[in-house]
């Protein structure tokens, strides 16, 4: 609490402390971007981005071709542990759940006890082990899966050390660097979770910016599209399809429970939505199965929708399951079910008052863009749900077809420049100079 305070008046007055005893005057954010983005250490930093370019591209195509499939992140994690003490971040680890962490201190660090903000990016890709993640280029533009979810970010964030240093620029506040796992799928924001929960930093961050994505880089990320994923198994005694006819089946089980839950109403707003993705189980064509599955998930803008929708689901199955132990001979057995929760994303919002939101639209503005604010699923979940001001921005620049072998990225200089440069306008002013 006491660093969350010292932050928020870290940040609400460029004058801390200026007389004794007297309360920090607020600074709009516009203000507060235009005389970090005006200063001449921030305009070092942002010709250093511009001259080390190519770089950038060179360290975005590098990682983009460590394979680091589902679970499996520990190869690109130490590449890029490496690559943090390389920039001489400060107390450089991979931490029990496989995040890599990297500290550059603020010159008001006191032993640990000042403001700490956190500028991540997620290692983790969607793809399975043995894709092919080599890296075709077609003048600007980089083909690869993975390249821009999320490679281009773990790049742009060893590009923003750079600058910071290449300019001599010391922020305020602490700064700590990670390239975080489990960000994707069945990832389950496990990084997070650990990060926010368990690991040494637990308790102790005060604001969080997640890069992830590419796009122009107006978009602002303050709201978390929570969900809930299930494997649901619905199991039954199973038999021969003709001599054991009539007995209960657990296939016609979830068929009920899946025509009961696409008859659910949910709200347009706020946007909540379900799915059934995946379903399987049985044995053979002429026997009755004695289990089928399916794999379900639920979505949210609002956490008491979400918890809504879910009550309504898990009631469902009850009602599938007595109906069907009602229909048929249940002399072999019962159908009984069985609902394991394979994910769990929570909710959040960051208000768009909120000093973070108010700084990240200021330095939109400031190059030129609409701030938009919007809703995703991705690390700022986690944050967002235990109150952290959070927000998620895209690192600038174009792209097209994530999660597909066919994924690409524009690396057009005037237009991934911008973004890079508006992320880092976010982060010096959030950090303070």
């Amino acid at each position: 609490m006491l660093a969350l305070l010292f932050w928020l008046a870290l940040v609400a007055a460029p004058e801390l402390g200026r007389q004794a005893g007297a309360p920090p005057v607020p600074t709009s954010g516009a203000a507060a971007v235009d005389a970090v983005v005006n200063s001449a250490k921030f305009k070092a930093a942002a010709a250093a981005l511009d001259r080390d370019f190519d770089r950038h591209v060179a360290d975005t195509i590098r990682l983009t071709e460590i394979p680091s499939p589902p679970f499996k992140e520990a190869e690109r994690a130490k590449v890029y542990a490496d690559l943090f003490r390389q920039h001489g971040l400060s107390d450089v680890e991979i931490d029990a759940e496989g995040n890599v962490l990297g500290m550059r201190r603020g010159s008001l660090a006191m032993t640990g006890q000042g403001p700490l903000i956190v500028i991540a990016a997620h290692l983790d890709t969607v793809f399975p082990e043995g894709t092919n993640v080599k890296v075709k280029r077609d003048g600007t533009r980089l083909y690869a899966p993975g390249v821009g979810d999320d490679s281009r970010s773990l790049a742009v964030l060893l590009a923003l050390v750079r600058a910071l240093d290449a300019a001599s620029l010391q922020t305020k506040a602490d700064i700590l660097f990670v390239g975080d796992v489990g960000e994707e799928g069945a990832g389950d924001l496990r990084g997070m979770k650990y990060l926010f929960n368990k690991g040494k930093y637990a308790g102790k961050i005060t604001a969080f910016i997640s890069a992830d994505g590419t796009s122009p880089g107006n978009e602002i990320v303050t709201g978390a599209v929570g969900s809930k994923r299930y494997r649901v198994t619905f199991k039954g005694p199973g038999g021969h399809s003709f001599a054991d006819f009539g007995i209960v089946s657990p296939a016609f089980a979830m068929a009920g429970a899946i025509k009961k839950f696409g008859a659910l109403t949910v709200p347009k707003s706020p946007k909540t939505t379900f799915s059934v993705g995946v379903v399987g189980g049985g044995t053979s064509v002429n026997a009755i199965p004695f289990e089928s599955w399916m794999d379900v998930d639920m979505r949210s803008e609002s956490r008491d929708e979400l918890n809504k929708v879910d009550a309504a689901f898990k009631a469902l199955l009850t009602d599938a399951v007595n109906e069907e132990n009602a229909a048929r001979s249940t002399a072999k057995g019962k159908i009984t079910v069985d609902v394991k929760l394979t994910g769990d994303r929570p909710s959040g919002q960051t208000p768009a008052t909120s000093r973070i939101v108010e700084i990240a639209s200021a330095s939109v503005r400031r190059f030129g863009l609409t701030p938009s604010l919007t809703y995703g699923s991705n690390d700022s979940n986690l944050p967002m749900s235990l109150g952290i001001p959070a927000i998620t921005l895209d690192a600038g620049g174009t792209s097209d077809r994530n999660h597909s072998l066919e994924e690409w990225i524009d690396v057009d200089k005037t237009s991934a420049l911008r973004g890079m440069q508006m992320m880092l306008a976010t982060l010096v002013t959030l950090a303070g100079m």
